[in-house]
């Protein structure tokens, strides 16, 4: 299978589809032509199944000219995806580590079994997600800004009441994802709705995503993609997919039960342990996260104050 990644730049014109083949990036416009308009990532999601064998082609027999990668400035490969979904407690390593942290008085750690059903929720994504080398921004509500590396799914096809023999066929393919928590509105005291998802992971600018979206047919193996984030250099979390409570499969039914998954839609898969939160260890101003999954690059981004 040749190889390509679909992302989004600054062009001359404003974001620009683009078509990443070695180091070169080429307008999907060019590539699709007239048979599959393609004015954004979306639009080729939305007819994934026309546009992937002209990728294809194209990454087989590259056209000439195009972009160096080094001289564009890339933006998050989908900028408003129809929903972005995430994903609680779906690495084994995680789990233990927050169990860690809520024994009870006895000193007993809670449950580790494997649930029946994940836990996942919903963010607005017109206003979340940001690109690779967009500045984080700590909300001025929270000092506890906390990082979690996620292997993010993007979906190409339409998906109702999948089964875990076809579900990841509805997938277009996978990029890296920051689901950004301010872990200090966890919870609300006093509330009989206990948790707070909304203070805690649907501000503005809590998703990072990118660099780029890699083909499911470029994955070797996505039960096995490691996934590594620093801050700083230092190395903070260091795992991998086989660490899943659920796997990508499961997620994928499980949403499909309840929404018909839609072209575009980005799905948060978890994050293993190595959290700021079990050591007090929070993203600071001037801060640089990092973040690389097997087969998708590296999402970089620079932590700065809020407004």
């Amino acid at each position: 299978m040749s190889d390509y990644r679909l992302l989004t730049y600054e062009g001359e014109e404003g974001p620009t589809a683009g078509i990443l083949i070695g180091d070169r990036i080429h307008p999907t416009g060019t590539v699709l032509g007239s048979s599959a308009p393609a004015h954004t990532i979306l639009d080729i999601l939305d007819r994934w199944d026309a546009s992937r064998p002209l990728l294809e082609a194209a990454a087989a027999s590259p056209p000439s000219g195009g972009k160096a990668l080094d001289s564009v400035r890339l933006l998050a490969p989908l900028l408003y995806p129809p929903t972005v979904y995430y994903t609680g407690a779906n690495y084994w390593d995680h789990v233990l580590e927050m169990a860690e942290l809520n024994r009870d008085a006895d000193g007993n750690l809670p449950s580790t079994e494997k649930p029946a059903d994940p836990w996942l929720n919903i963010k607005a994504s017109q206003s979340t997600v940001i690109g690779p080398g967009a500045p984080i921004r700590i909300p001025a509500f929270s000092k506890m800004l906390d990082w979690e590396a996620e292997i993010a799914l993007v979906v190409g096809r339409p998906g109702r009441n999948l089964t875990p023999a076809n579900a990841l066929d509805c997938l277009a393919g996978m990029a890296i994802g920051n689901d950004l928590s301010a872990r200090d509105f966890v919870k609300r005291e006093n509330s009989i709705f206990v948790w707070d998802w909304l203070a805690q992971k649907c501000f503005d600018g809590s998703t990072p995503l990118g660099p780029w979206i890699t083909p499911l047919s470029a994955i070797p193996d996505p039960s096995a993609m490691s996934i590594q984030l620093w801050v700083n250099d230092e190395l903070k979390q260091d795992s991998n997919a086989s660490q899943l409570v659920h796997d990508f499969s499961e997620l994928l039914v499980y949403l499909s039960l309840h929404v018909t998954l839609q072209p575009g839609d980005v799905i948060l898969t978890g994050t293993p342990a190595g959290v700021g939160f079990p050591t007090g260890d929070f993203l600071q101003p001037g801060d640089i996260v990092r973040i690389a999954v097997e087969g998708c690059g590296v999402l970089e981004n620079p932590v700065v104050d809020g407004v």
